[in-house]
């Protein structure tokens, strides 16, 4: 399912898209096996026992895939490494996902506010507004075309985009991550990045050993690297008609002024699984027992995004180190930059 040399390139590309206005210079980490990693997360001050009560600050490293190697050795690892290195290294995609998330909640706030002083919002925000409300299942395509700064019903986008779009906290993302690809270690998550179990359909993705005839032809959706698997976990919660339970849970605890957390908010997930209640049951059992909930108000460290790649084997990190060079300084990031969308 995998190119490698898209995806390195993807990764090169990425980081020096985040720091071209940075004086910061990209840097694009290869690690190989387990003793690597466990050093890289101590030289960052990222391994080891997190004290509660205390703020917990998030290296702005992201994973750029998940390797044969990786499901090989966790075999071999202490289910408390195993544990550690997933949550440690997943934790900054989703930290990213809810900064993209509140980013465009600050521009909607501020679209709502102008509306509400009797001043335009600015038509690039309109635009915005448009491609936000097909993602989100507000409007329909044709119905997001007409939506205009002068549109009677903006206000009233804007406010189910508003209600839509809103955090998912960092623990209950990580504890269905865990559960959903056995940390990692699924054939879905090695093959197809995928991390959360979501099923497509219409021919594309992976298709499931046990495939049931009864609910069509069904997959589990791949994707291109890590990432792009939060951001389709965030949209499946934020808008799939499933999820309205969900939903309704964040809002009330927002209105009421009170902290979105892990634990409170996965009571809205009982049609995530077949299983029901008890799935949201086992679910808060693993971010309990995890001590998941301390990650709801991580934030990134003041830090330069940086991308780690994983390597099958020492061999295989020296020529991914040599060929992410190449592709530094061939002139072939330009062209890839235009369909990154981390922004």
């Amino acid at each position: 399912m995998k190119n490698r040399t898209l995806q390195i390139s993807a990764v090169v590309l990425l980081a020096t898209m985040y720091t071209c206005t940075s004086v910061f210079a990209q840097e694009v980490i290869v690690l190989s096996n387990h003793d690597q990693v466990v050093d890289w997360l101590e030289s960052e001050n990222w391994w080891g026992e997190e004290k509660r009560g205390q703020h917990l600050e998030v290296p702005h490293a992201m994973i750029t895939g998940i390797s044969e190697s990786w499901r090989v050795g966790a075999q071999k690892m202490s289910v408390h490494d195993k544990k550690e290195i997933f949550y440690r290294l997943m934790l900054p995609l989703i930290v990213h996902a809810n900064g993209m998330v509140m980013e465009r909640r600050e521009r909607l706030l501020e679209a709502q506010a102008s509306l509400a002083s009797g001043q335009p919002v600015d038509v690039d925000e309109v635009q915005r507004i448009r491609a936000g409300a097909v993602l989100l299942r507000v409007l329909d395509d044709e119905s997001a075309a007409q939506l205009a700064a002068d549109s009677d019903n903006l206000s009233a986008v804007i406010d189910e985009l508003l209600y839509k779009l809103d955090i998912i906290p960092n623990g209950l993302a990580l504890g269905q991550a865990a559960y959903e690809s056995g940390y990692g270690t699924s054939r879905f998550a090695v093959e197809g990045n995928a991390l959360f179990g979501q099923w497509t359909y219409g021919g594309s993705g992976l298709v499931p050993e046990q495939q049931r005839k009864n609910l069509g032809d069904h997959r589990i959706a791949a994707f291109d690297w890590p990432f792009d698997s939060v951001r389709g976990y965030f949209i499946n919660l934020m808008s799939h008609p499933a999820y309205e339970d969900f939903r309704k849970i964040r809002a009330r605890l927002r209105a009421e002024g009170k902290p979105l957390t892990s634990l409170a908010l996965a009571d809205g997930l009982v049609r995530y699984s077949e299983r029901g209640q008890e799935y949201v049951d086992t679910l808060k059992g693993v971010i309990r027992v995890n001590k998941l909930d301390i990650a709801d108000g991580a934030t990134f460290r003041d830090e330069p995004i940086r991308f780690v790649v994983g390597a099958e084997d020492d061999a295989d990190a020296t020529r991914l180190r040599e060929e992410i060079e190449k592709l530094r300084a061939s002139g072939e990031l330009d062209r890839i930059i235009a369909r990154m969308r981390l922004e």
